[in-house]
């Protein structure tokens, strides 16, 4: 079975990184490392994610040099044979996307 490594990063998403979160976390497809990238938030993202901790397979704050340097901490810490990226304002509006995805690189 394929390993999908999602990251997302964020910056001081509190308003929307609930949903990206449950979005990643609903997904029917077994084999996810949940990978969050924080640029040193300074709002309740922090502790958002720690709420999550059990579910969250790394998790990484620390200021950055903005997105492409968040992106690639991301990649340097993924191990799966997928790599997806899902940022902090986005969400997956179905549970089986990441099911799909696999689907089609078996194809």
């Amino acid at each position: 079975m394929l390993k999908v490594s999602i990251i997302t990063i964020t910056y001081n998403s509190e308003l929307t990184l609930i949903e990206t979160i449950d979005s990643v976390l609903l997904q029917t497809y077994p084999n996810i490392e949940y990978i969050i990238v924080d640029g040193h938030s300074n709002d309740s993202s922090i502790s958002i994610i720690h709420s999550y901790k059990d579910k969250i397979s790394k998790f990484v704050s620390e200021k950055d040099r903005g997105l492409y340097d968040a992106l690639n901490k991301g990649i340097s810490l993924a191990t799966g044979d997928i790599i997806g990226v899902l940022h902090s304002d986005d969400f997956y509006t179905s549970s089986k996307v990441i099911e799909n995805v696999v689907q089609t690189f078996m194809t």
